[in-house]
Order: C-alpha cells, then structure tokens, then sequence
C-alpha cells in the first residue's frame, strides 16, 4: 500500500457523488480555509456546492491526492477502481453494506472483495466511514458538521466510530485536535497504520486511540515501537469485551481471562496508557500535548479550602500516585508565607488569608513546584461570569502564571472541580502559558496517572494464537507429565483403578498422601480430592466416595506457604493469556489476578507476583518464611516453554494450585486442554 501522508495532507480533493454528504465536504473545506483544489464529480450536475462538477474521475485536470466517494456500495468499486488507475493518493469510502453486513450473503463478502481489489495499492479508509478531518492544513474529507478549529500542533485521534469521532470535535476542554480520523471497518487499511502514518507528522503531540478490537497484533507493536522512537505516547480507550474462553468453562482461569484481559495485558505489553472513559481520554491527551510524558506519580496539589484538598486526597486512592512530603525548607517558606495558623502538608490548604494578594500567591505557588513533584496541582473553580464577576479568579491564575515561570520546566495544572467550571476561553488561555487546564478532580488525577506509565524495554512480539480447535480434556497424570517434561515440578504420583489399588498405591508412596478423582475439573466443588491421608484404610474410604472410578494418589507436599494459580488461555483475539492469580480456595473468594500475555519477560512477572494481595504471604508474613521466588518463576517458565512449544492445538492450561514452599513451587493440580 501506498504511504498515507497524500491522503492526510492533500493539496487536491476530488468529492464524489451528489447530494448534502457530498456538498457537506465541500463546504466544510471552504469554511476551515482549505487552499488547495476541490474537484466535485457527478456524471449529471453542472454544479455541486457552487463549484463546476466533472462527468467523471477520468475527467479531472490531475489525479487527486484525496478524494470522497459518497456514492453506494456498487458504483463504490467502479470509482475507486478508476480513482487507483489514475494514481490518486487515497479515498474514503462513505458508503456502508461491506464488512459491517458481511453475514447477510456472499454477494456482500463478495463485494468486500472486489473492493480490495479494485483499490489495489492506492489506501483508502472505510467503507462506512465519515472519513477525517486534518485542522492543521484545514483539509476535511467529513461530510458533515464538527466542532474544532485551526491549530498549528497538536494531538491527533483516531477511532472506529464515526459518531464518537463527530462529538468528539465538540468538546469544550480546550484539547487542541491536530487530526480527527475515523477508520469504518477497516477492510484496507488498519487503526494501527493510520495511527501511524499520522505519528510521523511533527506537529502531532500525541496520540489517541478508540478501538473495539485490535484486528493486527504485529502492527499495533510496529506503531508502539515508532512511537518510541519519535518521544510520543499514545492512550487508548478500549471498548467491548473478548469472546475468548466463553466456551471455556471448565477452569478458573477461563474465568478469569475471559472478559478483556487479553486486551488490557497486549495495551500494557506495548506502553499504551488505558483510559476508562472519554472525558479521561481528552484528558490525558491535553496533558500530553501540554507537558508530553509526566516523570513519575509524584503530585503536588494546593487549594484554598480543606475540603477540596481532601478531594483530591481521596480521589487519588487506588491510583498509582503520591503525594510526596514537603522539604524542611518548603515548609520554612510556606510558613512564611501563609503564617501559623495554616497546616503546611501535601496536599496544601493555603486558606484565604492570602486571596487576592498577586505577590503572596504566587510565592506560595513557586514554592510548591519542588523538582521532585512530576506535576504540581491548584484547585479552582472559575465562577460562572453570566452571574458572577470572577476578576479575582484571575488574579489567582495570574499568580500561579508568575509562578511558572520562576520554576522552569516546572508541570502546572489547574483542576476544576466541576467539569463545567473550567470554561473554555479559561481553558485556552492555560494552555498558552503551558498550564494544564483538567476539568475535574478524577479525570484530572486519572490523567496523570496515564500520562506517568513508565515504559520498559519493549518485550519479543506476542504469540499468535494458532487456529480454533475442538479441545479434550487431558487427564492430570498425563497433563502433568507433559508439564514436567518441561521442567515443571510436580508431586511424585501414580495412578489407581480401584479403591483397593489406590489403598496400596499410597502405601508405596508413603504417608501423607492426597488422593484426586480423575476426569474431574473442579475436583474441590465435586468432593474428589482429599488431602492429607494418613494411612491406608482412609486412602480407601475416601476412594469409595468419591464420584470416579480412577484415582491419582500423590504425595502430600507440606510446609506451604502460600497457593498460587498460574493459567494460560488462548485468546482469539489477542494470543495467549498469562494469568497469575491467589490459588486454591482463595481464586474464587479474592478474584486476585494479574494477566499478562506470552511470551514474558521476568520484570513482568515480578511486578506481576507483587501486585497480587497474596504477595505479603510470598514474601514471608508475620515472620512466616518466604516463598522461593527462584522456584515460582521456574515453575512460571515451564508452563511459557510447553506453550511456546506446543501452541498448535492448545487451548488452556491451569495449575491450582501451584504450593509454594521455603524451597520449592510444586504444580499440585493440573488441567490441560488441547486437541493433538
């Protein structure tokens, strides 16, 4: 395919097709200023939008470098076969009934097609897109209304969906939007290579994507990587939920990796920050664009009111950010300053003692932008000035102006705590201070965590996930032996046919024993597993409850300090999901997991083991010994080796749970699901 930087940033537009969408584009070209030439194409009309229409593309005094097809889905694959023989830079398809129908007959998987291959290498975007709109040069293939402006730089967006990308232009936060795509269905041409051919673009700041599914796994990690490379970051808001392991429902870890932790695991892999909501995501872009990437999660914050300190104090909870302590002689100047009766700490309540005096605000302000805070912070709502007069407002931004400047290259912000107070004339007039004007307290906190995500080495590319196959279930022995032929550690064990047979299996082995029903994938829930059997006639009573009639009779393995779940299950989607989770009894009780996709690098599976609530007990509480982590991430790595080397066919693998002992990581349990 051709490069994209024709289509993006065209000097020619041909728009194709009559009626209000075809005119929309036009008009909408002339209202941001458009300079270059605007062809329209109708094979009747001597005018479109008052400009002189051509009978056809072959008729046009150049081949355009971007052009709207707005006609339908038939006449679509004539226009952009002739728009490709004439060598155009790229087309957006505005018609629907592609992709999105493909279920209804082969005509329309047909027609997809023929599309492809009427395009050839010219890009195109779509079918059933609105198309884009670029405020850096005012070129605007978009067949309707928007809300933004011209600007010189600024963050570039890109989405699926033509409707989120239309209010999206009619936000009021002051977000400076350099380019507004949308993607359609994405039979050509890819969110990721899009995102990327805008990336390369200097004067975009940053980057956000919308996506409901990632389609190409190899191209999201070439984006990434280029992103890297050129200092920029990019969020992500992901929407919908992976159809991976819903007919898995045999396991824990189905359970677990069965929602969209493939999808939240791959945006972590690649370092892109991901976000809950929209007005999170305009955010962090604003924040972005204004101060790039933040240093860390260290916050200052500052307020004249207790209880908006408090606010952010508690916004921030469950957020990775802190609040650092005051130096000795930031709390000497503030004290200064603010006087006694004022509590210096972080976050500040500075009291109103000092409102309205320029000189002793921005003193206070300065001070407060220690190099160590990655962002200092100032709460303030700007009152409503159809009613109010807020002169002494802006005071208060004046001082916190003054401020920064004192501190160079000091981070500031200003949070409103209603989204509706931080209006937008205040908001663009931040912005050109280099202020970060956050309108609320949680988005504003949410922000800051994304825009602080420290990128790590980027790890080897994911593993595909292999063809979807009918999978069995491997009986324990065996699925345990194949494990351990791989390095896995698992309890010395054989296997019974006979609650007598299994009586004297257990005295070969030796006392204690467990005895497991096989065949059986919940074998807690089932009463077909019994631990700690002392001696022979319990081995078979226990056998005779059971409901199985074959046994797997293993050693007692003692001294546990913590039950651990190590899973992978083949996602569709997005690969082979990693999950590590609290194991035995507690998996379901704590729903304690981390999800990361394979293969994996150590740091990973150290931050991973950490963030789980059962860490205390790996790391040794209340004086109890620690788990040997060596032996954890072993036995980690084998379950990596077997699925690295055995993908073809697999569809899950759980170990619960995994015992963890001052000295070793035993695979007491283990499920497979494959077909060979």
């Amino acid at each position: 395919m051709q490069a994209l930087n024709r289509l993006f940033c065209p000097k020619s537009i041909a728009v194709i097709g009559g009626g209000t969408w075809c005119a929309s584009v036009i008009e909408q070209c002339r209202a941001m200023g458009f300079q270059g030439e605007i062809w329209p194409v109708h094979p009747s009309a001597e005018q479109v939008a008052g400009l002189r229409a051509f009978r056809s593309v072959t008729d046009l005094p150049d081949a355009p470098d971007a052009a709207f097809v707005g006609v339908n889905r038939t006449a679509t694959l004539d226009i952009v076969a002739g728009l490709a023989a004439c060598g155009a830079g790229g087309a957006v398809c505005f018609a629907s009934g592609f992709l999105e129908a493909e279920a209804e007959d082969d005509t329309v998987r047909s027609l997809n097609a023929q599309l492809l291959e009427a395009a050839g290498d010219m890009p195109f975007l779509g079918p059933n897109c609105y198309g884009f709109i670029n405020y850096l040069d005012g070129a605007l293939l978009w067949p309707d209304q928007h809300g933004g402006v011209r600007v010189d730089h600024g963050v570039a967006i890109v989405t699926q969906s033509s409707n989120i990308a239309l209010n999206l232009t009619m936000q009021q936060r002051g977000v400076p939007l350099a380019y507004v795509v949308t993607a359609g269905n994405q039979a050509q041409t890819g969110i990721a290579e899009i995102a990327t051919a805008l990336l390369e673009d200097p004067r975009v700041t940053a980057l956000g994507l919308h996506i409901e599914g990632f389609g190409d796994l190899r191209a999201f990690e070439a984006l990434a990587a280029r992103a890297r490379d050129l200092g920029k970051r990019i969020v992500a808001l992901k929407v919908g939920r992976s159809h991976a392991a819903k007919a898995a429902t045999l396991s824990h870890t189905a359970s677990l990796a069965g929602g969209d932790a493939g999808a939240a695991a791959f945006l972590t892999r690649l370092g892109i920050a991901r976000l809950p909501d929209l007005p999170s995501f305009l955010e962090t872009l604003k924040l972005l664009h204004i101060t790039g990437a933040l240093p860390s999660g260290q916050i200052r914050c500052m307020s004249c009111s207790g209880g908006e300190a408090s606010l952010v104090a508690d916004a921030a909870l469950g957020l990775d950010l802190t609040f650092p302590a005051l130096s000795a002689d930031q709390a000497t100047a503030l004290g200064a300053v603010l006087g006694q009766a004022v509590t210096v700490a972080n976050p500040l309540d500075y009291h109103t003692s000092i409102w309205r005096n320029e000189a002793a605000m921005t003193q206070c302000f300065a001070t407060m932008m220690a190099p160590d805070a990655a962002i200092t912070l100032l709460v303030l709502d700007v009152p409503r000035p159809d009613r109010c007069d807020p002169e002494d407002w802006h005071i208060t931004l004046a001082a916190l102006k003054a401020a920064k400047e004192t501190v160079p290259g000091a981070h500031v912000g200003v949070i409103s705590t209603l989204p509706e107070l931080m209006v937008e004339d205040v908001a663009q007039d931040l912005i050109a201070a280099g202020i970060v004007p956050f309108a609320g307290i949680e988005v504003a906190l949410t922000a800051c965590e994304a825009a602080s995500v420290i990128l790590r080495d980027i790890p080897d590319p994911v593993l595909l996930p292999t063809p979807q196959v009918g999978a069995d279930l491997v009986p324990e022995a065996d699925a345990k032996a194949r494990l351990a032929a791989f390095g896995l550690r698992v309890p010395l064990a054989r296997r019974a046919l006979s609650p007598g047979a299994a009586r004297a299996v257990a005295a070969d082995i030796g006392f204690p024993v467990v005895l497991k029903g096989e065949g059986i994938a919940h074998k807690t829930e089932a009463g077909a597993v019994v631990l700690n059997l002392q001696e022979g006639l319990s081995v078979r009573e226990a056998a005779d409850a059971m409901p199985s009639s074959r046994y797997l009779v293993e050693e007692m393995i003692t001294g546990v300090a913590a039950e651990l779940l190590i899973g992978v299950v083949k996602d569709p989607a997005h690969g082979f999901v990693l999950t590590l989770a609290a194991g035995g009894t507690l998996t379901e009780l704590w729903q304690d997991q981390a999800s990361l996709l394979l293969p994996v690098a150590d740091d990973m599976i150290e931050q991973a083991l950490s963030s789980l609530r059962i860490a205390p007990l790996l790391e040794g509480y209340r004086g109890a010994p620690a788990a040997d982590r060596g032996a954890i991430l072993r036995a980690i790595r084998s379950v990596e080796a077997y699925v690295l080397a055995e993908a073809e066919g697999l569809a899950e693998i759980e170990i619960n749970p995994l015992l963890c002992t001052a000295t070793d990581a035993v695979a007491a349990d283990a499920l497979l699901r494959r077909k060979d």
